[in-house]
């Protein structure tokens, strides 16, 4: 059979195995050569939720799937052109995505009576029990063909199976004309210093895995993607937690600030800690603390003497900062606090993506205890997301939360690297004048915003600290300067309004529905609009990165269309939210709490039902 070459728009890989079978750097790899080739592209890693899932079974498996297309790609595709399991575990948690059309890729060595037990399965025909039997199957020993080609490298055999990842990847790249120069150069790299006696062996499985494929008759067509056309600019693959990092970093510079962190490691945010450890010749200094209390008190402290501070965690670790963030608004210093959404509540399922923690950001601190809260919507804006995070912190002098979620921190997608000459300046609010004494909380008529002084400024010396104090920064109990104070506090967030982007509208500026979204569902949704416009249906659409304070202009907008349809990864929490600031709207919601991103088709059909 001679191999067909099919010029496609675009196509779903998802790379599936145990966790010691390598599909994420598999996956990361195929990304970042399509990244390199020109392809947009959407990834999505999926880890298993237990830290050492028994070998061979459902919940050990370890996902990533790579969406690339010669167009825009928002999302990482609902289902998959190809599969790769690598194991029966990995057939069956996965068979579930396959299209109609899909080419399936096992490794036939994996797949003895005693794999497929493990997995669950109650005979020995996998693909007839999953009912994928009419898809395009093929069964290659991947583990035997790589023992085979590795035999005379001298290297152990449990390091021998250990680059069988790379003859799949190197299959893969001969199915979708993948060019292999990107990953000879990391494997260079990687190795080339420290162990350079590995990087001809996966050099050579990796072209013996092209080599097979090409040669066996099984694969009845190849694939050819065209690169997209992209505003013309340096670009790099970034997953949002590195986009996270470098958005602070850029912030620093702008604003003249060492920037600080200090975080406690938890899933899914760790990354971020990591990646600005990596960059201390830029001005960054990180702290990992000993546990998450601790890590806010740290970034606290460096606000107090005149950092750009920052503290990192997910879901549990912000219920442990949230005493932390009371102290913060209460001496009204800057600090971003970064969540990374994952399912919860308690550990939940620490490796799977959601929405739920917005009623906890939103309210969760004892007291009056307002503090701005944004969201990122992909992994690239995570860079904006954060920068603008940093800014309204150090210029309006309060505590600032960016929503991220577990699917954006992992996933990735090509990032315009910006000119910084593109960028704002950051100006904090110092004191640089003084008639008689200081007053800490006296405040700009027009933002509310007090000015800040640090540590060494002679004349300048206050209090700080989580008792309620007057404008002189003197202790009071008084009533009244406490109901003053307050609003104040209040008010210094609700003016944030007045510099914030106005909310603007993707579709029609009125109608019968208006679809809302906020933080990580932006690529589904907006896709998913797109299909119903598609389908002859006036819908417009409208996504929130800003939640407290609003844009000035929602409720002018949601004035215009008859339904308000909010859509989010959670039980209802920002409709919600709308419900209470702008109850004389109607709400209607569509909600998902899987630990997973919408689907683009479930969110299709739910907007259909109730679009006229």
């Amino acid at each position: 059979m001679q191999h067909k070459v099919i010029d496609a728009k675009d196509v779903v890989i998802r790379f599936a195995g145990d966790s010691g079978d390598g599909m994420q750097l598999t996956g990361s790899l195929f990304a970042n050569m399509s990244a390199v080739y020109g392809n947009e592209l959407s990834t999505f890693p999926d880890f298993p939720a237990e830290i050492r899932a028994p070998h061979g079974t459902v919940s050990g498996v370890s996902g990533f799937t790579v969406h690339i297309g010669s167009e825009h790609v928002s999302t990482p595709g609902d289902y998959c052109d190809m599969l790769v399991a690598m194991n029966p575990a990995a057939l069956k948690t996965n068979a579930k995505w396959l299209k109609r059309t899909a080419l399936v890729l096992v490794d036939g060595d994996a797949f003895d009576s005693q794999g497929l037990a493990k997995a669950g399965f109650k005979g020995d025909d996998p693909f007839q029990e999953l009912n994928i039997g009419d898809r395009t199957i093929i069964s290659a020993p991947i583990s035997s063909l790589t023992e085979e080609s590795l035999k005379d490298s001298g290297l152990d055999h449990k390091s021998v199976l250990k680059c069988k990842n790379m003859f799949t990847l190197g299959m893969a790249c001969f199915i979708y004309g993948r060019p292999m120069e990107y990953i000879y150069g990391y494997l260079e790299k990687k190795f080339g210093k420290k162990h350079p006696e590995l990087v001809a062996p996966n050099r050579k499985v990796l072209f013996d895995g092209y080599n097979y494929a090409s040669n066996i008759q099984a694969i009845p067509n190849t694939y050819h993607i065209e690169p997209a056309r992209m505003k013309p600019g340096l670009y790099r693959n970034i997953t949002g937690n590195q986009a996270v990092a470098w958005g602070l970093m850029a912030a620093s510079e702008k604003s003249g600030l060492p920037l600080f962190c200090g975080s406690y490691p938890i899933t899914p945010a760790t990354a971020i800690l990591e990646e600005l450890a990596l960059h201390k010749s830029l001005g960054v200094t990180t702290l990992q603390a000993e546990d998450e209390i601790a890590g806010i008190c740290t970034a606290i402290g460096a606000a107090f003497a005149g950092d750009l501070a920052v503290t990192t965690t997910s879901g549990p670790g912000l219920s442990l900062k949230s005493e932390a963030m009371g102290l913060a608004v209460m001496t009204e210093l800057p600090i971003v606090i970064v969540d990374v959404q994952r399912a919860g509540p308690s550990t939940g399922i620490p490796t799977k993506t959601e929405q739920t923690d917005l009623n906890q950001v939103l309210y969760g601190r004892n007291g009056e205890c307002p503090v701005v809260v944004m969201a990122a919507h992909s992994p690239a804006h995570c860079f904006d997301a954060a920068f603008n995070a940093a800014k309204i912190a150090l210029e309006h002098m309060t505590p600032v939360v960016l929503l991220s979620e577990g699917f954006l921190g992992n996933g990735s997608e090509p990032w315009r690297i910006p000119s910084m000459a593109d960028y704002p300046e950051i100006k904090p609010p110092f004191a640089v004048e003084r008639e008689g004494r200081f007053s800490p909380f006296e405040r700009d008529p027009e933002t509310m915003v007090r000015k800040w002084a640090v540590p060494g400024m002679a004349g300048f010396e206050h209090r700080v600290g989580g008792l309620e104090k007057n404008h002189q920064g003197v202790l009071s109990s008084a009533p009244e300067n406490h109901e003053l104070m307050v609003k104040e506090r209040a008010e210094k967030v609700a003016r944030v309004a007045e510099v914030i982007p106005l909310l603007e509208i993707d579709g029609p500026e009125s109608g019968d529905l208006l679809v809302v979204g906020w933080g990580g569902t932006y690529g589904h949704l907006s896709s998913a609009v797109a299909q119903v416009r598609e389908a002859g249906r006036n819908v417009s659409y409208v996504h929130f990165d800003y939640i407290d304070p609003l844009p000035k202009n929602t409720a002018e907008i949601f004035s215009r269309f008859g339904k308000i349809f909010v859509c989010e990864l959670n039980s209802g929490h920002f409709a919600g939210y709308l419900r209470s600031v702008m109850p004389q709207f109607g709400y209607l919601q569509y909600n998902k709490v899987q630990g997973q991103p919408f689907l683009v088709q479930e969110l299709f059909s739910a907007i259909m039902s109730v679009s006229n």
